[in-house]
């Protein structure tokens, strides 16, 4: 029977994963994506490098395929979001290195567009708040810097309109398309009249020109160029049938398609998104409104939208205590190790490595331990940051509830979703039922069903629906005063990590 493949173009890796109509996956292959960090603040990621993973991935890939003799049905692109990239159509070649998301270079550019009295403007057309996590300024650095020149040949996009047009021919022909959970993420797009804002394109001197097609979330791009993936003649001609941003295809992943309905990723960052329908919600405080999904001919043949929480540091806090610090050998110790001990014994972790997020929004706060004592052990520290994540995660839901969307259950995803710790602490955090699937691979699920929804494999969002299975449930056990009284800490942390790095520094 014939497979979906979907290729999770990450923050720190790239995947390329099958799976088989019962949405279980069949192959994955995976490889590690170079971080770099060329100045504080900054991060970027080498554009051809990703595309060269992908190829890597989906050959792996393909030869566990054609050696089954197994067909691919689609294929679909989930993404990082927001990473900005500039590439020439002539030659194929990128312009400058890939601008990272968690990137802050542009900073003080966010702050004088505040200042300026713009936050509102970009705000009722986008949904958006004003921050260098968004890609606007991202573009409009690499035009200003000199890195990147204006001609016809330019094209600037996320990470999927790259591999679109990769895998559609390239310079031979290769498709410019986005999708709008994606174009809802540059600052650029105006989700009421669902296409590019020329008013916003000119604010921030991008050319609409260089901007990718959007195009409907579930629905055929094109075809997978024949010789794109190196001995991977089972996906010659196969329809690229869905592209969505990683956290919205989450949420569709975790069979999130009724309003109400909430998720979280613990990945690199944690995200936290509530489904929120067919008509704009109104904007609330702290977080951000964007598009859940536009399923085109499949549904509605209107958008849907979600409200987003984002917090830049999770998954990335592990990292750090393993290739930073050396307190734990490999990401798998994490859970134990915090679990050999009670609480953290007073300790706050804020990893605000890149600034904080949702709701905080300050691009200049940086990571802050408050508490340490003599008595401070190994344990402590990877304690407080497995608290760390359900903290921020509260934040945010703290945060829907007071814009009156409470959370009533929410569903757990992604690498960090395997420690039962911290869905525990986020269980008596939020004091509802938090549930993870059989399939932590909710964005590359979500990207498969969406793609084969487009290809008849599925023959209705109810049947993607049906596929999601919960595999463990974990419910508050703590009271809400004790659980109020760790989350006060954790505010008091917040507090001091706030504005740490002086403006222009």
């Amino acid at each position: 029977m014939a497979v979906v493949v979907a290729i999770d173009a990450g923050t720190t890796g790239v995947r390329a994963l099958a799976f088989g109509e019962d949405g279980s996956v069949r192959h994955v292959a995976y490889r590690a994506l170079t971080q770099h960090f060329p100045r504080p603040g900054w991060v970027e990621h080498d554009p051809d490098e990703i595309w060269g993973l992908v190829r890597t991935t989906l050959a792996e890939v393909s030869a566990l395929l054609a050696g089954e003799r197994t067909a691919v049905a689609a294929v679909a692109i989930t993404n990082q979001r927001e990473t900005a990239v500039a590439w020439d159509r002539r030659t194929g070649r990128p312009l400058a290195p890939a601008i990272v998301w968690q990137d802050r270079r542009t900073a003080d550019r966010c702050q004088e567009l505040i200042a300026a009295g713009l936050a509102d403007e970009v705000r009722r057309t986008t949904g958006l708040l004003v921050d260098p996590y968004f890609s606007a300024t991202k573009y409009e650095w690499l035009l200003r810097s000199g890195q990147v020149r204006r001609s016809p040949d330019l094209a600037l996009g996320t990470v999927d309109a790259w591999l679109v047009w990769q895998l559609t021919g390239g310079p031979a022909g290769g498709l410019l398309a986005t999708d709008p959970t994606n174009a809802s993420r540059t600052m650029l797009y105006d989700i009421g009249a669902r296409r590019w804002s020329e008013d916003l394109c000119g604010l921030f001197g991008v050319p609409v020109a260089a901007l990718p097609e959007v195009r409907p979330t579930c629905g055929r791009f094109g075809s997978v160029a024949t010789g794109v993936v190196p001995g991977g003649s089972v996906f010659d001609g196969v329809g690229l049938s869905a592209v969505a941003g990683d956290q919205q295809a989450a949420l569709f992943g975790q069979a999130c398609v009724d309003p109400g309905m909430a998720k979280v990723t613990y990945g690199t960052g944690s995200f936290v998104l509530t489904q929120a329908g067919p008509n704009r919600p109104p904007d609330p405080p702290g977080l951000v409104t964007t598009v859940a999904w536009d399923l085109g001919d499949h549904g509605s043949g209107l958008p849907e939208f979600a409200i987003e929480g984002s917090t830049f540091v999770a998954g990335a806090a592990v990292e750090w205590l393993r290739d930073g610090l050396g307190l734990i050998g490999a990401s798998e110790e994490l859970g134990p190790l915090a679990g050999s001990v009670p609480d953290s014994s007073g300790l706050v972790v804020v990893p605000a490595f890149t600034g904080l997020g949702s709701p905080w929004w300050d691009p200049y706060a940086r990571g802050t331990a408050v508490g340490i004592t003599r008595g401070t052990r190994r344990a402590h520290v990877a304690r407080a940051v497995v608290e760390s994540m359900a903290y921020s995660v509260r934040d945010m839901v703290d945060a829907m509830t007071a814009a009156g969307t409470p959370c009533r259950e929410l569903r757990a995803d992604g690498g960090a979703a395997s420690m039962s710790l911290l869905l525990q602490i986020q269980a008596d955090q939020l004091q509802v039922p938090v549930v993870r699937p059989t399939c932590t691979e909710s964005t590359a699920l979500g990207a498969a069903l969406l793609a084969g929804l487009a290809e008849g494999v599925w023959g209705s969002v109810d049947e993607t629906v049906a596929l999601w299975r919960p595999d463990e449930e974990h419910r508050p056990l703590l009271g809400r005063s004790e659980a109020d009284a760790g989350y006060a800490r954790w505010l008091q942390g917040v507090e001091r990590s706030r504005a740490w790095a002086a403006a222009g520094g």
